[in-house]
């Protein structure tokens, strides 16, 4: 069955396809906001509608980007709710509320998670360290503040991260803060690697192995700190952890538009090249020390233990039926 969504929830399926909304808590934030939408507009009337009307709109927003499983963790968690509510036999308006409240209660989780992972990876900085950081994290900057408010001196080495220069949006936040930083060219991280005490980034997901999928070039960065026995922290919220990873399925690389790399007008004239934009990597966990999450630090072979308690009480196939390991259609 389709549904007429609200235009504000179609402008933020959209905002999500297009990166227009972008990062990892801000995309979950984004498709909760968007449930939360459908649920208080409902005008159906029988609780199978009610789930139906809210898995639709759910499957549009999975539709959007296969790689940021904050997203599909977030709308899992919303509709499992919806779906107890359901199966205990609540009346359609007392599932909407339940969806309603589950919406709120995954927004705090998402607002108290990142300042949490701020105070306790600020533990793990030392007064005097340069940091090497790339992309842009809210959870990173939480730990790079908070260990600049507790007066620790830092100095910060920033990444421009090509192709849509997010580094400069971590650029701008710490010169709004006052913390000494550089920003350098993605190609210049390991000629600067002897410099930096600790990369700290980080996630748009967490495999059950431990592996990191952040944005592209995280891994040659990674890399380069192994080699010059520089410390590797990922910031991590445990809503980024990827269940499908369990059941050994791999985290979908998303590979982005050709045209935020080179104008089309260039590279549709060559015969013999081609563009490819892949928008993520995964750091093997041997390149990564720890990961800095909202319950504590943890060694990244633990990622698996995270996954499971976070799931204990839901089916493999509701699990499943909300990840992002099919083509579902963006169409609204």
């Amino acid at each position: 069955m389709e549904f007429k969504l609200p235009p504000e929830v179609v402008d933020i399926i959209n905002g999500i396809s297009s990166m227009q909304i972008r990062g990892a808590s801000k995309i979950a934030e984004a498709g909760i906001k968007a449930l939360s939408i459908v649920a208080e507009n409902s005008k159906v009337e029988s609780p199978e509608e009610v789930f139906e009307e809210l898995d639709y709109v759910a499957q549009k927003l999975l539709a959007t980007r296969p790689t940021a499983v904050s997203l599909p963790n977030a709308v899992r968690y919303v509709m499992f709710e919806a779906y107890k509510a359901k199966e205990n036999g609540l009346k359609a308006e007392e599932i909407k509320a339940r969806a309603i409240d589950a919406c709120r209660e995954f927004l705090r989780r998402i607002g108290e998670a990142s300042v949490k992972i701020g105070e306790i990876g600020a533990r793990r900085i030392n007064d005097g360290d340069t940091i090497m950081t790339h992309c842009h994290s809210t959870a990173v900057l939480n730990v790079i503040k908070t260990a600049h408010r507790m007066g620790k001196n830092i100095r910060v080495i920033v990444t421009e991260t090509r192709p849509l220069y997010q580094g400069l949006m971590t650029a701008e936040e710490l010169e709004k803060n006052g913390i000494p930083f550089t920003l350098i060219i993605d190609s210049a991280a390991r000629f600067l690697m002897k410099k930096v005490d600790k990369v700290i980034v980080g996630a748009d997901a967490v495999a059950a192995n431990g592996a990191v999928v952040n944005k592209i070039g995280t891994s040659i960065i990674a890399l380069a700190a192994y080699e010059s026995r520089a410390l590797v922290f990922v910031a991590a919220e445990t809503y980024k952890f990827s269940p499908e990873t369990l059941a050994g399925e791999l985290v979908k690389i998303e590979e982005r538009d050709p045209e935020e790399v080179t104008p089309a007008n260039v590279f549709r004239r060559w015969k013999y090249g081609s563009v490819r934009n892949p928008a993520f990597d995964v750091t093997p966990p041997e390149y990564v020390d720890l990961i800095v999450t909202e319950r504590g630090i943890i060694p990244p072979q633990a990622a698996f233990t995270i996954i499971r308690d976070e799931l204990k009480d839901m089916p493999y196939e509701f699990q499943m039926k909300y990840s992002t390991y099919w083509e579902r259609s963006l169409e609204v």
